[in-house]
């Protein structure tokens, strides 16, 4: 369970992925029982020269209910999160990248002498998921299954990498893609890379757009803190006839973000004044230095 509130409505391409998994597992479990389409679809790193189709259609075949509802939950819980910060047609193309990422991981593999079975699932995806939104969200609490407290998010993907990177050198006989599941993670380390992100992109420190003073203020435990405020002037009657531009709106509105996240902190944000927030460091950070 992560604790992030925004993280509670799902996304568009979260909900449709999941849709997608769930419609073909009902296809595979009521109209192709055989398991041709799983064969078909499925990937397996000595095949696919001549079934390049396989590195994309793997990801959205899954080995029974158990291991969908798996990958499922996962993705609903971390996906939403990753999908509000890279926005949807950019987690669409991680995601999928990571996925492709994963099966080509595979091949490496097997050209270097290492035995990879044929396998499907999300896993490789999902695993790159995980990994953005550790970056992204560091420090959020998370409750894992078998782990009876609850750890952050920055130490989930080490464990998750041990874990597989031990069933690849030992291979563990628990039918689990361990070589999927690491290419999916260095694919999305390498996408961080090459975006040249060093730290997680949450909202960058905004100045106010307004001059602002220190004041002090007594605490209630007897300390002084010190707050920053917006001296109020009376308005000019120049100033009362100045043409009003909407940068006014937003400057006002950060201040207001600002000054709640002084008083209460920043868990305190709800999503749309995160979203907001989000909106306007990347705009910042696009505009020529």
């Amino acid at each position: 369970m992560v604790n992030e509130s925004s993280s509670a409505r799902i996304t568009p391409w979260v909900g449709r992925l999941l849709a997608a998994n769930a419609v073909v597992l009902l296809l595979q479990e009521t109209i192709f029982t055989s398991g041709y389409l799983s064969q078909l679809l499925s990937f397996d790193p000595a095949l696919v020269i001549r079934r390049p189709w396989t590195l994309l259609t793997y990801m959205f075949i899954h080995a029974g209910v158990f291991h969908l509802a798996g990958n499922a939950l996962a993705l609903f819980v971390f996906g939403p999160a990753v999908e509000r910060r890279l926005g949807s047609r950019g987690f669409l193309v991680y995601y999928l990248y990571c996925g492709i990422g994963a099966a080509v991981f595979t091949v490496m593999l097997r050209s270097l002498g290492v035995a990879v079975d044929p396998f499907v699932g999300a896993s490789g995806a999902i695993l790159g998921v995980m990994l953005a939104f550790a970056r992204m969200l560091p420090e959020t609490p998370l409750m894992l299954l078998l782990v009876p407290v609850p750890i952050k998010a920055k130490w989930m993907v080490p464990m998750l990498a041990a874990f597989d990177l031990a069933g690849l050198v030992f291979q563990f006989n628990d039918g689990i893609a361990h070589s999927a599941h690491i290419g999916g993670l260095l694919a999305g380390i390498l996408y961080f890379v090459l975006r040249g992100i060093a730290r997680p992109p949450d909202p960058m420190p905004l100045a106010s757009m307004r001059p602002r003073v220190p004041v002090a203020a007594r605490g209630g435990g007897g300390g002084v803190l010190q707050r920053e405020i917006t001296p109020r002037s009376e308005p000019s009657s120049q100033a009362a006839h100045a043409p009003h531009h909407a940068g006014d709106d937003e400057a006002v509105e950060i201040d207001r973000v600002l000054d709640k996240i002084s008083a209460t902190g920043i868990a305190s944000l709800t999503a749309d004044e995160r979203r907001f927030l989000d909106t306007v460091a990347r705009r910042r950070r696009d505009l020529p230095h």
